[in-house]
């Protein structure tokens, strides 16, 4: 008898379930899906990789080749969206996209790759993307007093560690004589 009585109970309740494959799934606005970084925004800082707490998102240095790659393993992600909250210059959006089967692993793989920028003492390549060089110019050049000398400091955003470095010691040695 408790069987009739499901059936019966179900009968009158109609269809509970979605029929997902047939018909497509809609989720909520706020729904958290797939990264999705804009590579022409991307300044190639890291922080997303360094935010990301299952480590699916790598920003890698290729100097032979002058670019950052930029990487994210999606079987990997968690969709926690803590890349999204730390980018400064928001290049990376959540989609609402959650279907992410494919046949194999590489297909999981999202890529862009950032150009590098070039020292301007040295000529060798920059850790530092171009675009990454351009915003923190742009940031001493929006400082309130913003002043010749800052002026002269943004240069050396154009220079890579090792020349700043000589180029300092230069200055310290002149400085320490007169």
């Amino acid at each position: 008898m408790p069987l009739l009585k499901l059936l019966e109970y179900t009968s009158r309740r109609g269809i509970a379930t979605h029929p997902y494959p047939r018909k497509p799934l809609d989720v909520d606005e706020l729904y958290r899906g797939r990264p999705v970084l804009d590579a022409d925004a991307c300044t190639g800082c890291g922080a997303c990789a360094s935010a990301c707490p299952a480590e699916t998102i790598r920003v890698e240095v290729d100097s032979e080749r002058g670019v950052k790659r930029w990487s994210i393993y999606y079987g990997r992600c968690i969709f926690c969206g803590r890349c999204h909250e730390v980018c400064p210059v928001n290049a990376i959006e959540l989609s609402r996209e959650f279907e992410l089967a494919a046949r194999n692993r590489e297909d999981l793989i999202a890529e862009a790759e950032l150009k590098l920028g070039v020292c301007i003492s040295c000529n060798t390549y920059l850790e530092a993307a171009v675009r990454q060089v351009e915003a923190a110019q742009q940031f001493l050049e929006r400082m309130p007093g913003f002043t010749p000398v800052m002026k002269e400091l943004a240069k050396y955003t154009l220079m890579c560690r090792k020349c700043k470095a000589m180029f300092f010691a230069e200055k310290l040695a002149e400085a320490t004589r007169g």
